[in-house]
């Protein structure tokens, strides 16, 4: 029997902020290798142990979802679109539900896809440790071997030192520093991955038993569901009476037949810019902890994070000590070391000051492509349009703006109103306000274009669509 890996893609990781933000967070950005850390965990859960995935996300990712699924060459199961953000609880469940539609025995592997955790193989052993007791309806979760008194992870106590499985005594909240470091004197306490094994038919029944109210409204959210392009999208209205809350809350706490496997290889789960700091530590140790990448210079530093996202922008730190330094080409991080948790209040406060930057990138990624913001000012605005082979906007007008379109690279296919013309690489063409158009890429390799936009209003609500091949509204 081969085990379904259930990847939750749907967080938005503000404490990674200003490279992770709600338009396009963690999982999603190659924060540790070429990959991002989806599809490194999209690789991890394939191979002879693992049928095809399947992907609980929201409908802001899904195309995201499926392209970088598509890169690495991975065809999902089913890519499932949460109509809101519920927590893991509800997720999980329609995931186990789904399941026992064709084969209520059937295993799943549910995990975060925004870990690390290097030795594929390694983890796969642990998981097959952990195959006998979710068989026999356990809920089998895994446990990270400690490697330090670590504050912002919660912590699963284990009935005995072995590898497992062994009985799960209990939950253990995020400790401070000294309960922290009594836990792991004592031995038996591991660090909680997120991570669980399961049986549908044994999920199923813990909600049966522990949490029946979820059970009728994701039961209808999936009977009412309905595909749009590929994804199957849960049906809105019974998924936002459901609670907001994790499984260990809703289920795992209070069930009994809990099991624990320990992993003793490496893995983090990049819960802040500290773990980034200490991820590359760990694989190329760097000269008194300065760690620095390729657009970064550290002179005389020590255990410093310096990092710049941007091909144009050089980060460069000078005597300093305990420090992370994290820039993007619209946004800068300086924070103490020691205050990595504390990242989130500065997203909550550039949303409270109306910033952009609190939760959106000058690159906004779509189903056909990706533009971004080249220059900003009253009445006008320079963007880059990246149109995929074979994409196309949706059949649009804007009620306060014209565009001039130049093309860089590739061509275009333009409707304006009733005329369709061939625009080709250093061509232009104007489109009035108020006028009907779409935008189309007729090759097979990306068109790159400039977009002049001028007028009294320039967001990107001023659209109205007509026409959408991607289903948006």
């Amino acid at each position: 029997m081969t085990i379904t890996p259930v990847l939750l893609a749907g967080g938005s990781g503000t404490r990674l902020w200003p490279v992770s933000r709600k338009s396009f967070p963690k999982q999603f950005a190659p924060l540790v290798g070429e990959e991002s850390l989806f599809q490194a965990s999209a690789r991890r859960l394939a191979g002879p142990r693992f049928a095809a995935p399947l992907v609980m996300t929201n409908a802001d990712f899904r195309f995201i979802v499926a392209e970088q699924l598509d890169q690495i060459g991975i065809a999902p199961a089913a890519i499932l679109i949460e109509p809101a953000g519920r927590n893991t609880a509800p997720a999980i469940l329609a995931a186990a539900l789904r399941a026992a539609e064709t084969d209520p025995e059937a295993l799943l592997l549910v995990a975060p896809s925004d870990h690390v955790v290097p030795d594929a193989e390694a983890f796969g052993r642990a998981v097959d440790l952990g195959v006998p007791a979710a068989r026999a309806g356990r809920i089998v979760t895994f446990g990270i071997t400690p490697t330090r008194p670590e504050t912002g992870y919660g912590y699963v106590e284990a009935e005995g030192e072995g590898l497992g499985p062994l009985v799960l005594r209990r939950f253990v909240e995020k400790p401070d520093a000294a309960n922290a470091a009594r836990m792991i004197a004592q031995g038996n306490f591991l660090w909680n991955a997120g991570i669980f094994l399961f049986a549908a038919r044994t999920m199923i029944e813990a909600f049966e038993t522990h949490a029946p109210g979820y059970l009728a409204p994701v039961r209808a959210a999936l009977a009412e569901a309905r595909m749009d392009l590929g994804f199957l999208r849960l049906a809105p209205e019974p998924w936002e009476r459901l609670p907001d809350l994790s499984v260990d809350y809703a289920v795992l706490e209070k069930a009994a037949n809990l099991s624990v496997v320990r992993y003793c290889g490496h893995w983090s789960d990049l819960g802040g810019w500290d773990a980034v700091w200490r991820e590359a530590q760990d694989q190329v140790p760097a000269e008194r902890g300065a760690v620095a990448d390729a657009r970064s210079t550290a002179i005389d530093c020590d255990n410093v994070l310096l990092r710049s996202q941007d091909e144009g922008i050089e980060v460069v730190g000078i005597g300093l000590k305990d420090v992370m330094v994290v820039a993007t080409n619209d946004a800068v991080l300086v924070a103490g070391m020691d205050r990595a948790q504390e990242v989130r209040q500065a997203v909550a406060a550039l949303k409270s000051k109306g910033a952009r930057q609190a939760e959106h990138f000058l690159r906004d990624h779509r189903p056909w492509g990706w533009f971004e913001t080249l220059a900003l000012a009253d009445r006008f605005q320079v963007k880059r349009i990246v149109v995929n082979p074979g994409a196309a906007l949706s059949l649009q007008s804007h009620f306060h703006r014209s565009e001039h379109w130049i093309v860089v690279s590739g061509t275009a296919r333009v409707t304006v109103d009733e005329t369709v013309t061939l625009v080709t690489e250093n061509q232009s063409i104007y489109v009035p306000l108020g006028a009907v158009h779409r935008l189309e890429n007729p090759g097979k390799v990306a068109m790159v274009l400039i977009e002049v936009q001028t007028g009294a209003y320039l967001g990107e609500d001023d659209i109205l669509r007509y026409e959408d091949v991607y289903s948006r509204e």
